[in-house]
């Protein structure tokens, strides 16, 4: 694993594939956020595209720029100054790039993008995967609400998978899984993983 400065995954990944070759037996993926991808993606991926490389690029799309502040970016439909604009999809541009293999997720189903993830690191051609789902601070911006999980302790093993998640609301009491309520947003991620049913419970709804 590696991690690099701002929009060098593309770059990094595709000469690694070139400079590996058939030494390697790892998979090559590179992972770029979407603001990042306006901002210095494009070029690399289409270094890729036309010196035939085989790399999977990841684009993790939250509709925003997070990392710095929740500047728009080309992708959001607002310019810096709020007006609104032309709203440029991550899609399009990759597939302008010469892309043939293109597969938009959702990447709260974990089951999908592990089938999708699993299958395009095995083309022999470069595929783009754009995992997109709004940052939960723009809901929390727009006010929208989600009903928080639970863990039904009777249920827990204690097995302590959900904490790989690294979900800053989930941890341990009592030797069973605990989930502040407070913290969670609703993704049901850590109900996906675990591996006893009716463990992670999502409250329902009290309006």
């Amino acid at each position: 694993d590696t991690c690099v400065e701002m929009g060098a995954s593309l770059g990094n990944a595709f000469g690694m594939e070139k400079v590996l070759g058939e030494k390697s037996d790892k998979k090559i993926v590179a992972v770029i956020g979407d603001s990042t991808f306006f901002h210095s993606g494009i070029t690399p991926l289409i270094d890729i595209v036309y010196n035939k490389g085989t790399s999977t690029v990841i684009i993790l799309d939250n509709r925003i720029t997070a990392m710095t502040g929740h500047q728009e970016h080309p992708g959001t439909g607002k310019t810096l100054m709020g007006e609104d604009t032309v709203t440029i999809n991550p899609e399009d541009i990759v597939k302008a790039c010469g892309v043939k293999h293109v597969f938009t997720v959702d990447p709260y189903n974990l089951k999908e993008l592990k089938k999708v993830i699993k299958r395009e690191v095995e083309r022999k051609e470069p595929s783009v995967i754009i995992a997109r789902r709004p940052c939960i601070l723009l809901l929390l911006r727009k006010k929208e609400v989600w009903e928080p999980y639970y863990v039904d302790t009777e249920e827990c093993i204690g097995c302590k998978i959900c904490l790989q998640l690294g979900c800053p609301a989930i941890s341990m009491k009592n030797e069973k899984a605990y989930i502040n309520e407070l913290f969670c947003v609703g993704c049901g991620v850590c109900a996906q993983l675990c591996p006893k049913d009716n463990t992670m419970i999502q409250r329902e709804n009290d309006s």
